[in-house]
């Protein structure tokens, strides 16, 4: 079941930003600061959201959040799904596909002309999934500065 993280289930849902960043190799985690950032998304807003994931029994299994930005070359608003997680044991299970295709239409409720992510080179599994989707898979490169 997907539902949107609000400070009603917020909590059950920062572990797994927690071993998401610890996945990617994130040196300086702070809950707190995840507490603060995350909570300013919401299904009602217009910057973003944060969904979770839970099993059958009710427990979060995975999370992904999409945010808005612009593009200038088609020139349109875009949902940008920036994280998608799922606890190793439920990977492969369909779990991404649905959250997924859950943004997507979020995204597209929101005004944005498409829904576009990045991932690492070498998170094949991830790839994997993207490429078994109607996708495009872009060959733009990903630059970062930080001063």
């Amino acid at each position: 079941m997907i539902e949107a993280v609000s400070d009603k289930n917020l909590e059950e849902v920062l572990p797994l930003v927690r071993e998401y960043q610890e996945f990617y190799g994130i040196l300086d985690i702070s809950d707190d600061r995840n507490r603060s950032f995350f909570s300013q998304f919401s299904e009602s807003g217009n910057d973003g959201c944060l969904f979770l994931y839970r099993n059958d029994e009710g427990a979060a299994v995975a999370f992904t959040t999409v945010y808005f930005s612009f593009v200038s070359s088609i020139p349109a608003r875009v949902g940008v799904m920036n994280d998608l997680y799922i606890v190793p044991d439920y990977r492969g299970k369909g779990i991404g596909k649905r959250l997924i295709n859950h943004c997507l239409k979020f995204a597209l409720s929101k005004g944005a002309a498409r829904l576009q992510w990045l991932t690492a080179e070498d998170n094949e599994q991830a790839q994997k999934l993207y490429d078994s989707l109607n996708t495009k898979k872009s060959t733009w490169k990903v630059y970062t500065y930080t001063a």
